[in-house]
Formats: structure tokens, sequence, C-alpha cells
């Protein structure tokens, strides 16, 4: 599906396409680990009873200690979710999709699924309910964060489009700390979804197709 440029950066695949939602997920079978226990920056701010937004596959977690390693002096990651289990997910696409679908009531309601994809995955794709994604920003060693731009999650609507990871009227300041994340992950083998800044992924289907993998390793998964 086409979108217009102010739908989405131009060129920029989106979640519930064909080309990411028809790649298989082999998973490998792998557990998830507890970011808090390995040295990480983990914010409580959606902290829930069972840790799970602190969790993220094994293979994840040992990638995020190498691009830790990879950030200048006195910076650090500050972590705000990894895991998301499938029922949450699927409370936050309906409902983002809702309000997309009252703004435009006239809408195309598979547009409107494509558009909603941009802010949040469709369950059966998601990236977090794989734990294979974490949702991250920078800070110093004191907790304070850096400017990226904008808040961590905001929407395309609230933001103005810089939520999307190059967008081109941002400061100086912004641009250079989005620099300074995307080199530190992309080099421990992550990628971006370019509508979020913060968005970062390792062996989901949205990896597979960003790197030309025939498939996914990590699928959905459940907490043990």
């Amino acid at each position: 599906m086409s979108l217009p440029h102010q739908d989405g950066p131009p060129g920029v695949v989106l979640m519930a396409d064909p080309r990411v939602t028809a790649l298989p997920a082999c998973d490998i079978g792998e557990g998830l680990v507890d970011l808090r226990t390995l040295g990480l920056r983990v914010s409580p701010a959606l902290a829930d009873d069972a840790g799970a937004f602190a969790h993220v596959r094994t293979g994840v977690a040992s990638r995020l200690r190498k691009a830790a390693q990879a950030l200048p002096a006195g910076v650090q990651f500050l972590i705000f979710e990894g895991y998301r289990p499938l029922a949450l997910q699927q409370q936050f696409f309906d409902d983002y999709l809702s309000a997309l679908c009252t703004a435009d009531p006239s809408g195309d309601r598979q547009r409107l699924r494509m558009l909603a994809s941009r802010y949040v995955s469709p369950p059966e794709v998601s990236p977090h309910s794989a734990g294979a994604a974490v949702d991250l920003t920078l800070c110093t060693t004191a907790g304070e964060e850096l400017d990226l731009g904008t808040r961590y999650d905001a929407t395309p609507e609230e933001s103005g489009g810089a939520c999307f990871t190059n967008h081109p009227a941002l400061d100086e300041n912004a641009t250079r700390n989005r620099a300074i994340l995307a080199a530190a992950l992309r080099g421990a083998g992550f990628v971006n979804y370019p509508t979020e800044w913060w968005h970062w992924s390792y062996g989901d289907r949205y990896w597979a197709m960003s790197v030309g993998a025939p498939e996914a390793i990590y699928g959905p998964c459940q907490m043990r």
C-alpha cells in the first residue's frame, strides 16, 4: 500500500506491510532474561507485577550489553520496555486503531490499520511480544535523560512526525544524540523501526525483512 508522506517517512516499510507479515518465524526457543540482573539501567515507569517489561530474549540481552559498551563515556541506555504480553499488545493496537477510526470515521479500514502500525505493531508480528525488541533512550550516569527530540513513545500526531527517526526538523543536539543511539545499536546487530526512534529489535520479522533474512528467529512467546 502506498501512503502519503505525511502518514509516515517516505519509502519506509510499515509493520503491517505484507513484506513483514508474510515472513515466517521459526523460533529457536531462546528464553527470556531480566535486564535488571545484567547491570543495565531499566526505568520503572512501565513496571508490571510480573516484571515482563524488563525481559528480552537472551540473544537480545547480550547484544544490548555489547551496544552499551560502545556508548561514549558518561552516556548510558535507559530502557523502558522489552517483552510485552500478547494480550497487552492486542489492547494497545485496538485502542490506537480505534482512535484513528474516530478521527477519520469515513476512512478505509485497511488503510487505517496500516497507519496504526506506524505506532503499534499488529500483535501477530509484534517484536515486543516476541521478546525481540527494546524501547530505550539515552541518559547520563546520574539518570538524566538526554534530548532526543521528542519524549519516548510520542505518537506521530502529537509530535508532528518528529518521532520518526530521521525527521528533518530536529535540532542539532537531538540529531547528534539519535546518531549516538543508532551507532551503538546498529553496531550490535539491531534494526530500528523508522517511525519510532526509540524502538530497536533483533531476530523478529521486521529485523528479518530489514536484513534480508528468510525468516525470523523469534516469534510470539510467553514468560514461564
